[in-house]
């Protein structure tokens, strides 16, 4: 065998390990890039934020997934918080008013945003139920025997827990770091009642879609007792409808005269559902009796509350 002809096999044999070994790496990169791309994807899905901030974090803690969530919410909390301080005094009079009704147990809260638009995102929907259940936990943990009503507004509402230890205050800077406005938790209110009492409810100019927790620009409560049996339901729902309408801001009694088309009081007032009757009348017509009640229009002005 001539030298020239064993350098030559010599050549090819390596030359064939060479591609054998190049064509493995690049197996086994597009395994590591499908990986990482896996890993990218599930952070991007259980956060919701950019890919782009998704993947400076899987980077910046060497793919582990969950060291970059935790990161990620640390960051925006900060960015939230320093873009809230700056929309801090901007007018936030649109918004909804959040109902949710649970057993013997109801809350409505109104959370405010800059505009419509805003008010239609997933992600201030979702403060607004926040808002509700925090409201309603904390209702839970200080019930009481009997007829329990609590209102919260300011500071006492801020500070109220959602999950993971956070305050409603962090949570609304961060949603308004995600969103670009200023947002603010109004007010909120929380009732309970004993066994033998009802709450109905109602909420005007609705969000569609929503379920555990009723949105609109327009909310009322209402506490009766009595009440025809499987007819309950559409009576608080009727009673609602006629706070919102016709916003009484007293109850009034089951024997008084109706003062006009000014009448503030609920009772004497002309019933919406049926002109020729008072609520009273209608009241007894359901052998039912008002005992409480609370409306909401996101927006008014603390005058517009206490007409």
């Amino acid at each position: 065998m001539s030298l020239t002809f064993l350098f030559r096999t010599i050549t090819r044999d390596v030359a064939k390990v060479s591609i054998r070994q190049h064509v493995q790496s690049l197996h086994t990169g597009c395994q590591l890039l499908a990986a990482e791309k896996a890993v990218l994807m599930k952070l991007r899905k259980n956060t919701g934020y950019t890919f782009i901030n998704c993947k400076k974090a899987l980077e910046k803690f060497d793919n582990d997934i969950a060291q970059a969530e935790t990161w990620l919410h640390e960051q925006a909390q900060k960015e939230g918080w320093s873009k809230a301080n700056k929309l801090e005094g901007r007018k936030a009079k649109e918004g909804l008013i959040g109902l949710f009704i649970g057993d013997k147990a109801a809350v409505m809260v109104e959370v405010n945003c800059e505009t419509d638009f805003v008010a239609r995102n997933e992600k201030f929907q979702q403060l607004v139920k926040d808002v509700a259940f925090a409201t309603l936990a904390h209702h839970q943990n200080k019930s009481q025997a009997g007829y329990v009503k609590s209102v919260l507004v300011g500071d006492e509402l801020n500070k109220l827990s959602v999950t993971e230890g956070a305050s409603l205050s962090d949570r609304v800077a961060l949603t308004i770091g995600r969103l670009g406005e200023n947002m603010s938790v109004r007010r909120a209110v929380a009732v309970g009642v004993p066994a033998e009492w009802h709450i109905g409810s109602y909420v005007h100019g609705g969000v569609s879609g929503q379920t555990d927790v009723a949105m609109g620009r327009y909310g009322a409560l209402v506490v009766f007792q009595g009440g025809k049996e499987g007819e309950r339901e559409t009576l608080g729902r009727k009673l609602g409808q006629h706070i919102v309408g016709e916003a009484p801001v007293s109850l009034g009694n089951m024997d008084d005269l109706p003062c006009g088309e000014s009448e503030t009081r609920l009772l004497p007032q002309t019933f919406l559902g049926d002109p020729s009757r008072t609520v009273a009348q209608f009241l007894l017509g359901q052998q039912a009796r008002v005992l409480d009640f609370v409306r909401f229009q996101c927006g008014e002005t603390a005058n517009e509350e206490a007409k």
